[in-house]
């Protein structure tokens, strides 16, 4: 969410370095292409772990799925 915020550029302060600032840097200079790649991979490989814990976490815990 905060990466979003940052993009946006209505996030935290101009001084702190996040991903979403990062991307946004990236924006206005195409030719600063690594400012795009590497956080937009960060940004990716989180929600992607994220997304795999909580389907472990659900997989293990819901009695539904149980036979």
């Amino acid at each position: 969410m905060e990466s979003g915020l940052s993009f946006l550029n209505i996030g935290v302060p101009d001084d702190v370095v996040t991903w979403g600032s990062m991307l946004n840097v990236g924006r206005t200079e195409p030719e600063a292409w690594w400012m795009i790649v590497y956080p937009g991979l960060a940004i990716f490989i989180t929600v992607t772990v994220y997304n795999l814990i909580g389907e472990g976490l659900r997989d293990a815990l819901d009695p539904r799925l149980r036979k």
